[in-house]
Parts: structure tokens; C-alpha cells; sequence
């Protein structure tokens, strides 16, 4: 084989193996349904709007494994809720006020090299939710009204919850509720099941259930704000901004835009339609006007 021959082999293997020096960003995510849907979400408007390959890494499992994942750059960047990164990842004790907790990760973050973009828009707090028929007769619009009744509640929940101190203690003692009887661990699939089948009078659910679209049920007010924020945001590396022009503007276009409405009907497309993630995804995207070229 002459010169020409190896050269010409040598750029089709190149070609062949993605290594056209074009930077594929890999976009991350957690394994549950709401996470899959930003994680598209994000994916494809990165690839409408940057003309850039993008890899998807939508299954990471928990919140620590994301967080390795963007220290060792597996991937760029993944959506991540601030209470869950003030608390779990840098172990700050609970506080109450949005804006103080994402300038607090953003400083804490800015040290490892990771940067907070904008809030996407929702707020994906714990829940706590009833019957509506039982809000409408007992006159319950906000913890503070549950937690004057006297007739009390049967709390299903599930081990998280139960066990984490801004959960079932913080909920019990700002609000003074009345239990009857010993909360019920239960699987997260089964709370609003059991809610219907009157199994519990309460469960703590999360703001964008998708079944909370559907479910005659009342989502109570934290009246108090005990529970910290998790405003849903996009955690990027530092250096994936630096090497990839417009990255940060293009995902900026993003904050704001995802209400806890629109989250949950996405979340309830996915989990009780049982549409693929990524056409609920280019859906919204395309409601939003944000896909085009």
C-alpha cells in the first residue's frame, strides 16, 4: 500500500470512529422519568441550536453517581435539584430561602470547577397531598389547616421521607400534625394508590407527579416554607463552557421556561401514557418555539 493509499485509509478510519475533532457533549441524568425528560429536553435543543453531537448518559442512578460522574468529565453537564445538592452533596444543614441556597452551591460549586446555571422554572419539593374531598371537608388548603385538625392523619411515605431530617420530623414539628398511628413506609409507585383506596388519609408525594394531573387530590400548601427549595437547575463544567462557544447562552434559553405544571404533564405523558421520553421532550420543545434552527 502506497502513501496515498495509507493516508486516505487513515482519514476514512477517523471518520468511521466519530474522531473528526468535533467535541461530543455528553449529557447526564438520573434514573427516574423527570430526569429523563430534561435530560432530552436538554440534549436535543444543544443539538438543534450548536449543530453538536451530543452523547446521552440519561441512567446514572443516584445523585452522588451524577456528581462523580461530572468530577471525572464523564459527562458535561446534568440537571440537578439545589435541596438535593445543598444537603446530600455538600452537607449544608436546611435553610429555607432559594435564593441563599443556589448562591451558596453556586460558590461551593465554582470551587470544583462546576457552575449553576438559571432555575429551569419548577420547584420539585416534597408534596404533601390528600383526597379533595377530604380538603374540601375538613377546610384543608395548607399545612398549617392540617395541622390544626384534630381529627388527624394516617401518613404513607416513602423510606427516604421518613428517615431524612427535612422530612417526616421538620413536616411534624413545624406543623404540630396529628398521627394516627405509625407512618406507613410504602413504595413510591403505591402512595397515590394508596391515597385513592383510602389506605391513608396523606402521602408524601413530589410537586410534579404526573399522577397529581390526573388524581382528585389537593396538594397542600407549606404555608410555613419549612421544606428547603429544589428548584431544578443545569449543573455544567466549568471547562466544557470555555471549550464550547455559546454553550452557556444556549442553555440559558432553558431557565425559567419549565413550569411545575408543564413538568408534571410531561412526567404523567411518559409514566401514565407511556409515550417515549424523547417525543415528549421534542414536544415541548416545540410548544416553546425552542427548537427551531
Amino acid at each position: 500500500m502506497d502513501r496515498t493509499q495509507t493516508l486516505s485509509s487513515l482519514i476514512l478510519l477517523l471518520a468511521l470512529c466519530g474522531c473528526s475533532g468535533q467535541k461530543h457533549l455528553s449529557i447526564g441524568a438520573k434514573n427516574f422519568t423527570e430526569q429523563t425528560i430534561l435530560g432530552e429536553i436538554i440534549a436535543q435543543h444543544i443539538e438543534t441550536r450548536l449543530h453538536q453531537p451530543v452523547e446521552r448518559k440519561l441512567g446514572l442512578g443516584g445523585t452522588m453517581l451524577a456528581q462523580q460522574a461530572l468530577l471525572t468529565k464523564e459527562i458535561d453537564l446534568y440537571p440537578e435539584y439545589t435541596g438535593t445538592a445543598f444537603t446530600n452533596i455538600m452537607k449544608h444543614q436546611t435553610i429555607a430561602d432559594p435564593a441563599r441556597v443556589l448562591d451558596q452551591l453556586r460558590q461551593d460549586y465554582g470551587k470544583l470547577g462546576l457552575q449553576w446555571l438559571d432555575p429551569l422554572g419548577f420547584d420539585n419539593s416534597f408534596a404533601m397531598v390528600v383526597r379533595a374531598e377530604d380538603a374540601r371537608s375538613r377546610h384543608l388548603t395548607t399545612l398549617s389547616d392540617a395541622g390544626r385538625d384534630a381529627q388527624g392523619f394516617t401518613l404513607g411515605a416513602g423510606y427516604e421521607f421518613l428517615t431524612r431530617p427535612d422530612g417526616f420530623d421538620l413536616l411534624t414539628h413545624s406543623y404540630g400534625m396529628k398521627w394516627i398511628g405509625v407512618p406507613k413506609s410504602m413504595d413510591l409507585g403505591l402512595l397515590y394508590q394508596g391515597l385513592k383506596q383510602k389506605q391513608v388519609d396523606m402521602v408524601a408525594g413530589s410537586a410534579t407527579d404526573g399522577v397529581l394531573t390526573v388524581l382528585d387530590a389537593k396538594v397542600l400548601e407549606d404555608d410555613k416554607h419549612v421544606f428547603p427549595p429544589y428548584q431544578a437547575c443545569i449543573v455544567v463544567r466549568s471547562d466544557s463552557l470555555a471549550s464550547t462557544p455559546n454553550l452557556w447562552a444556549v442553555l440559558s434559553e432553558l431557565s425559567g421556561k419549565i413550569s411545575t405544571e408543564a413538568m408534571r404533564q410531561m412526567n404523567y405523558q411518559v409514566d401514565g401514557k407511556h409515550r417515549p421520553a424523547s417525543d415528549v421532550a421534542a414536544k415541548f420543545l416545540l410548544q416553546l418555539k425552542l427548537n427551531r434552527n
